[in-house]
């Protein structure tokens, strides 16, 4: 998609900084990082949200999130990684990225970046578990996660 940044710069044609490209998606640093060495993960085609990327790029994609987010921390010395995405709501670039950011024990991130809430009581988080669950079925998919 020619007006998508994330497309650019997967074409090559706007400026990054690049941590890795494969035939699966490209990796690269973020310009405005929660920390040091915070890097976005994209899928190579111009895909908007999660439920949009197709069966036969999920394994390919996650692998390489996967192995970003194994070579982040043991690039830089953090303890661990928090892995996260957006799906439309607070999704800066209507583009598929998955946000792969160093954590070290201490370093001031609390929690989400957004606020909690509580159920009113198990019940109201039983009929809400259900409805998802519900949902789920109703979409095919097995219990491997994979559509029948």
């Amino acid at each position: 998609m020619a007006d998508c940044v994330f497309c650019s710069i997967v074409a090559g044609t706007v400026p990054a900084f690049p941590v890795a490209d494969t035939d699966d998606g490209v990796a690269f640093l973020d310009v405005r990082p929660v920390f040091k060495g915070h890097v976005l993960v994209v899928p190579r085609p111009h895909i908007v949200q999660l439920t949009d990327l197709p069966g036969e790029l999920m394994a390919g994609y996650f692998g390489f999130v996967q192995r970003v987010a194994a070579a982040v921390p043991a690039a830089l010395g953090a303890t661990g990684t928090f892995v996260a995405m957006n799906n439309l709501v607070s999704q800066s670039v209507p583009h598929l990225h998955t946000h792969v950011v160093p954590r070290t024990k201490g370093d001031g991130l609390r929690g989400f970046f957004w606020p909690r809430r509580k159920y009113a009581d198990d019940d109201e988080a039983a009929e809400t578990a259900e409805l998802i669950g519900k949902e789920y079925r109703r979409l095919g998919v097995t219990e491997t996660g994979r559509r029948e």
